[in-house]
């Protein structure tokens, strides 16, 4: 056979553009899946992205993985079906219809009218689809995008349906009021990882306010708290039973107090001229410096257990002289509680119970009155009526209304201190928003029921790096919590829960039961469909209407592995072979979302895990080491790093480095360069070398070449048998940097060392075994390499595996097994002594300024066993004349 003469200066991405055309044509992809009919299935799932923007380089890194991974175990000779999905609902979504539409607040939606809010939301969603496909194919990823599943189809939505129902049967759902995080402006309650995904360090105001007993008057106890702006929300005190307190007396003083940003002011007169305050004996020195008195003097201490029952009198009355006020008559006393601490704050807790989970738990436990004054969209109810209608956390100024409550209480003369306070604070993951602590209905997924379960499961699972499944995986389950599943949105999965005003419910997991129970066609699941929709109830004969409320879009893509198969409406075979999948990938961050939301759906609906193995990445980040960022353009766009490098040398970079072990990159063009020139310009280099050599001399393979007794062929073959083991090894691990790394020594031993010292045998004139053998083992080694790489670099293993072979694709070949007869182990290590000696041997002629082809009479190593073979070749390299061991060296 003839092998096309290849030109040592090549364009990598004119190659690869040239490549994707061939595999369009050919049906590449779809033939290594078809091809593979029969085999044992290996199954892959593949987590839905939103179409909202093109892809990022996240996108990339997990494409990287998400391609190489069932490259590989398709060449091992499963049959590895590879199929794209689309996530389609939720706020990503909305958030773009509201902008488009200039919405600013949830109330615009309902005016408009939720199905025409809802209609332009699907036509949102797949505005950049066509751009995905573009990036996708082009880094060449071998995935069926023509054949995606998306969330938002009725099938899929279906089998999410079902999905529902399976958890009610099982007892795993209910409806309780609790506090919990909210996004004031997309007015929702959000999920536990929701919440954890937007935590930022911000500067908020703490105060310690005054409360006045009101036995005694004159007499405070000061209360911490760092939100101020529940504070017309509080009904109780907390105290420790067995804390330590103190009375302090204290001077009262008119003066000015400054409450930035808002100046001076000047509290009310008052008739006393002392006052007396409470707090913890060990946060009185802490506080010592804001009493008026200069020398503030402790005059009694006691436990808490004397304050508990006493009265003190509400900062803020616009409820507390409500008469028909429920539990009125327990409210504004000091309660003991088990969570008071002396950590923080002044040892005493401000109690109001919608507005934190210990303080509902208090509430309920004491029958204290409730009191919500502000409303699911952040604002101040009427009720209180110095500050209506405000925002209590506004985007654009968060700290505004904790301002205008510090104002009212430094005037009313019960501010005691204040001060900026920098902690972590929770914003809305869409929005940005800050989130409210918010007491108000939800349906959740008893997560704590089934618990232990899952993480007896979680043992079953896989992870790369390992320390992900004890770490960051394992302790997010232990602290697990119940799931809140509602939204109270509109572009989304519904809850399937009919309700009926005797309080009967019925839950609908068949498109084809709630036909039946209505007597309507169905064709479509969201909500402005089916809210329409009535059903009789069988209790009462009444009529049973849909909850308001939708899924959490964790709840459809926790569902995928059912609903991508409309499962288990069809497809129960193919579902019984895929599940648990065999491997999944994503980001660090879905550790605690998609990774953990399968698991817990696949804990409750078939005690199971619903993955054995799953690579984690990291985070890449701008070359600056900070969050990649298109206003400080502190990276390139990875379009145009392909059209310059190739995807090849991006996907290299990125399989070779920490980012695929959930650590983060810096990303660095200068190491892509030195990849594309150290990895890729080097096998080039000895490639379009065979190629040429092999074409003047019409070379051919042979197919009973005998074994070679060349010592540089025996090592690069040995050499060859471990890098495939090394590999093997790695990607069954699934250690795709370790497996990646391997790569580029090898092909510098090819380059700097096989082919350069063998150049001479290729250049002889006559046809001789030396030569044959030569040309053989290099052959051997470029195809067996070009096999090796391919799932890690499709493009160039193509192309140097086509012309070689002349067979019609490198990913249709099967993954090469080392021949253990041929590992020299005593060989390569003393090749590798021997070109740790040229090193330091070269080293010492330039440090000397000594040139090369300066012969020298002798070069002394130090003892070592070395063949007389090896012996010459140091000679040649060294340009000496002797090889002398010293034993006498260091």
């Amino acid at each position: 056979m003839s092998f096309k003469k290849v030109d040592a200066q090549v364009s990598f991405p004119k190659m690869e553009e040239d490549i994707l055309a061939f595999w369009d044509e050919h049906r590449i992809f779809e033939k290594s899946v078809s091809q593979r009919a029969g085999k044992p299935r290996y199954s892959f799932k593949d987590g839905p992205p939103f179409a909202t923007g093109t892809p990022h380089y996240g996108h990339i890194v997990a494409s990287a993985i998400k391609d190489t991974v069932p490259r590989y175990f398709t060449m091992k000779g499963f049959q590895v079906e590879r199929k794209w999905g689309w996530d389609c609902h939720g706020l990503p979504i909305e958030n773009i219809a509201e902008k488009e539409l200039g919405i600013t607040h949830k109330k615009e939606i309902e005016e408009l009218g939720v199905e025409k809010f809802n209609e332009i939301c699907r036509s949102k969603v797949l505005e950049y689809v066509t751009e995905w496909k573009k990036v996708i194919r082009r880094f060449g990823r071998f995935v069926d995008m023509d054949n995606a599943y998306k969330t938002m189809d009725l099938d899929y939505m279906e089998s999410v349906w079902w999905a529902f129902k399976e958890l009610w049967d099982k007892g795993l759902i209910y409806e309780s009021y609790r506090t919990m995080h909210i996004c004031p402006r997309c007015e929702t309650t959000l999920s536990q990882s929701e919440v954890a995904e937007g935590y930022t360090d911000v500067k908020d105001l703490s105060v310690v306010a005054k409360f006045e007993l009101v036995d005694e008057p004159g007499t405070f106890v000061l209360a911490w708290t760092t939100t101020p702006w529940t504070l017309p929300g509080n009904v109780a005190l907390a105290v420790g039973k067995a804390v330590e307190y103190v009375k302090v007396k204290d001077l009262w003083i008119p003066v000015k107090k400054p409450v930035e940003p808002l100046g001076l002011v000047t509290p009310e007169p008052s008739k006393r001229q002392e006052e007396y305050m409470i707090l913890s004996k060990e946060s009185f020195e802490k506080y010592r410096k804001d009493f008026n008195n200069q020398e503030p003097k402790i005059i009694e201490e006691f436990s808490g257990e004397k304050l508990i029952g006493k009265s003190y009198k509400p900062l803020f009355d616009y409820y507390a002289k409500d008469e028909k006020l429920e539990h009125r008559e327990n409210g504004w006393k000091i309660y003991a509680a088990d969570f008071v601490t002396t950590d923080e704050g002044t040892g005493v807790v401000h109690i109001a119970p919608a507005f934190g989970e210990d303080d509902m738990a208090l509430g309920k436990e004491k029958n204290l009155p409730f009191i919500q004054h502000v409303k699911m969209d952040g604002t101040m109810k009427d009720e209180a009526t110095d500050f209506a209608g405000k925002q209590v956390k506004p985007k654009e100024n968060p700290q505004e209304m904790d301002v205008e409550i510090i104002r009212h209480l430094a005037h009313k003369g019960m501010l005691f201190s204040k001060e900026k306070y920098e902690h972590s604070y929770p914003h809305c993951w869409r929005c940005d928003t800050p989130l409210l602590n918010y007491a108000t209905s939800s349906w959740f997924v008893n997560v704590t029921k089934i618990k232990d379960r899952a993480l007896e499961l979680a043992k079953n699972i896989n992870w790369s790096p390992a320390h992900i499944k004890e770490g960051r995986f394992g302790k997010w389950l232990e602290g697990a919590r119940d799931w809140s599943i509602s939204r109270q949105r509109y572009w989304a999965s519904v809850i399937p829960l009919w309700k009926c005003e005797c309080g009967e419910m019925r839950v609908f997991g068949a498109v084809a039961e709630l036909e039946a129970a209505s007597g309507e066609k169905i064709t479509d699941l969201h909500k402005h469909s089916v809210d329409k929709i009535a059903v009789l109830c069988a209790q009462c004969g009444g009529t049973m209407r849909r909850i308001p409320d939708v899924l959490d879009t964790w709840f459809d893509s926790g569902s995928m592995p059912y609903a991508e198969l409309h499962y288990p409406f069809e497809n129960q075979e193919r579902f019984a072979e895929d599940f648990p999948a065999d491997f999944v990938a994503e980001g660090v961050d879905q550790t605690r979302a998609w990774f953990y939301y399968q698991h817990i759906i696949g804990t409750g609906i078939k005690d199971s895990h619903a993955f054995e193995n799953v690579i984690v990445n990291g985070i890449i980040v701008g070359e600056d080491g900070k969050k990649m960022s298109k206003k400080l353009k502190n990276y390139p766009d990875p379009m145009d790093i392909i059209e310059q490098y190739g995807a090849d040398v991006l996907r290299y970079y990125l399989l070779s480095s920490p980012v695929v072990a959930a650590e983060n990159l810096a990303f660095s063009e200068r190491d892509l360069s030195d990849v594309s020139r150290n990895v890729f310009r080097m096998l080039w280099n000895s490639y379009s070398f065979f190629t040429t050599y092999a074409s003047i001399d019409k070379w051919g393979p042979k197919k009973d070449a005998s074994a070679s007794e060349n010592i540089l062929d025996r090592w690069i073959l040995s050499e060859l048998q471990l890098l495939i083991q090394d590999v093997t090894g790695s990607m069954d691990h699934y250690e795709l940097s370790k497996a990646t790394r391997v790569l580029a020594p090898f092909i510098d031993h090819l380059s700097n060392w096989y082919i350069r010292r063998s150049r001479k045998r290729f250049w002889k004139s006559e046809d001789d075994s030396d030569k044959e053998s030569a040309y053989q083992t290099l052959y051997t080694v470029l195809v067996t390499l070009a096999k090796v790489m391919a799932p890690f670099t499709p493009f160039l293993a193509e192309e140097i595996y086509r012309n070689l072979t002349g067979e019609e694709s490198v990913h249709l070949a099967d993954w090469p097994e080392a021949d253990e007869t041929l590992v020299d182990e005593k060989l390569n290590e003393e090749m590798q002594s021997v070109r740790n000696l040229v090193t330091e041997g070269l080293k010492l002629r330039a440090d000397a300024k000594i040139k090369v082809r300066q012969p020298l009479l002798e070069s002394r190593i130090k003892n070592q066993e070395l063949s007389e073979t090896m012996h010459e070749i140091l000679k040649e390299e060294l340009n000496v004349k002797n090889i002398i061991p010293d034993t006498s060296l260091e």
